[in-house]
């Protein structure tokens, strides 16, 4: 289940890049928070925190102490720098523990297949399961035991167990994993005509060389 955290958050009056600049160089992200009807309030929260946090899962509970008042949140359209991976911006969502949200968890097959074992090869089709559930039942992530899976066996998402309180939109259906046999390539067989003509070139060839023969033979004896 989602794990809670305190999280200090500063009030921010100035906007543009600049100013998100320089609060970045000071340690600093620039962030929003929003939701639940309230109005979007902008703040700073520390960077180095904020990513001790995010390193735990993304649909980690925030508690962010704003001034006097404390926001239960979670982290959405966290933006990273490209190249080097550090944090430009945050959206926090407001929530409340008696109100479902959806998320994105990302879902971990357990165990080697017979199947594998056999030759085959598992092939995983969803990684991430989109889920509606309350911020405190959100798991870290959902795992699917794929060990007794032989060649030619399937897992769909119905098959799937999900914690107590937490749905998933996909349809029951949809095909999560697979055991594949191995692809063997074929060998290419040889052309028969290419054979046939080849064959026949051949025996031209010869017949030439034998003519071509007996005529030198004529041409030596009548020169005699």
């Amino acid at each position: 289940m989602a794990n809670e955290s305190l999280l200090a958050a500063e009030p921010r009056s100035e906007r543009g890049s600049r100013p998100s600049g320089r609060l970045r160089r000071a340690g600093l992200v620039p962030a929003v928070v929003y939701g639940l009807g309230n109005d979007t309030v902008e703040v700073t929260v520390p960077a180095r925190e904020l990513n001790h946090i995010l390193a735990g899962g993304a649909n980690t509970l925030i508690t962010l102490k704003i001034g006097g008042d404390d926001a239960l949140a979670l982290a959405r359209q966290v933006q990273r720098h490209p190249t080097r991976g550090e944090l430009l911006h945050v959206d926090f969502i407001r929530v409340r523990t008696d109100v479902a949200v959806s998320a994105e968890v990302q879902l971990h097959l357990t165990g080697e297949p017979a199947g594998v074992k056999d030759g085959g090869v598992l092939e995983q089709l969803v990684f991430s399961v989109p889920i509606e559930a309350k911020p405190q039942d959100i798991p870290h992530e959902l795992e699917s035991d794929v060990s007794h899976l032989g060649i030619g066996d399937q897992i769909r998402m119905g098959e799937v167990t999900m914690p107590a309180g937490v749905v998933t939109t996909l349809e029951p259906d949809t095909l999560v994993a697979q055991v594949i046999a191995p692809r063997v390539a074929e060998e290419e067989a040889p052309v028969e005509g290419a054979e046939g003509e080849a064959g026949a070139e051949g025996e031209a060839g010869a017949e030439g060389d034998a003519a071509a023969s007996d005529a030198a033979g004529d041409d030596e004896g009548s020169g005699e």
